[in-house]
């Protein structure tokens, strides 16, 4: 599977065979621009521009943006919510189940899983985690679920990048709260199943955008 990350929560999904999937794209107003990916499903997990900018996305395509299971072109969907603190937002966390392959998209997560949450998440392979604060987690909190969920592969996303018009934390903090100080960005992550690390990697991704 390839896994591409266009800034913010917005990533691209792909196995050969197998449907794609688009998750949160934003809307230009954020600063940012990315050319239109194709997607066969798109996941929004917020009810918000930064996350259902569909017009952004080429299809045709199915958009899931409610709690629940799905089933679509081979790919197992399970939504599921949480509600954000000091708010009414109620956001998505999204597993994908890629033919044994289990990445998991917390969305605009702003705190921590309960324990009935972190057991319905089931197995992550690959965590798609919120970094930089404002209305996503802290660098300590998605330190904290990581150890919770212990996937094989973080990829953090929602930080300040060039360009990007919100008032984000940077990669540098989450590094640091990791024990890394610094992680050559990659253009997009390829993964198996076999080919998974067998202790938790940190992979930065370049993102691709205008």
């Amino acid at each position: 599977m390839e896994i591409v990350w266009y800034g913010l929560n917005t990533f691209r999904l792909s196995e050969r065979g197998m449907a794609s999937v688009v998750t949160d794209p934003y809307d230009p107003s954020v600063g940012l621009t990315f050319s239109k990916p194709r997607a066969d499903i798109i996941t929004i997990s917020r009810d918000d521009p930064q996350c259902k900018y569909t017009r952004g996305v080429r299809g045709p395509y199915m958009t899931l943006e409610t709690p629940g299971e799905y089933e679509i072109g081979g790919v197992f969907i399970t939504g599921i919510a949480t509600h954000k603190k000091k708010s009414t937002w109620v956001n998505t966390i999204f597993h994908y189940d890629y033919d044994g392959l289990n990445i998991c998209h917390l969305g605009h997560m702003d705190h921590l899983p309960s324990q009935t949450q972190v057991e319905a998440l089931g197995t992550v392979d690959v965590l798609l985690v919120p970094v930089g604060g404002d209305s996503g987690l802290k660098p300590a909190q998605a330190a904290e679920i990581i150890s919770l969920l212990e996937p094989s592969i973080v990829i953090p996303m929602r930080y300040k990048i060039p360009k990007l018009e919100l008032s984000l934390g940077t990669l540098g903090r989450f590094l640091k709260q990791m024990g890394l100080e610094k992680e050559a960005p990659e253009e997009s992550l390829k993964v198996t199943k076999r080919g998974l690390p067998s202790q938790t990697e940190i992979v930065v991704l370049s993102p691709r955008v205008g």
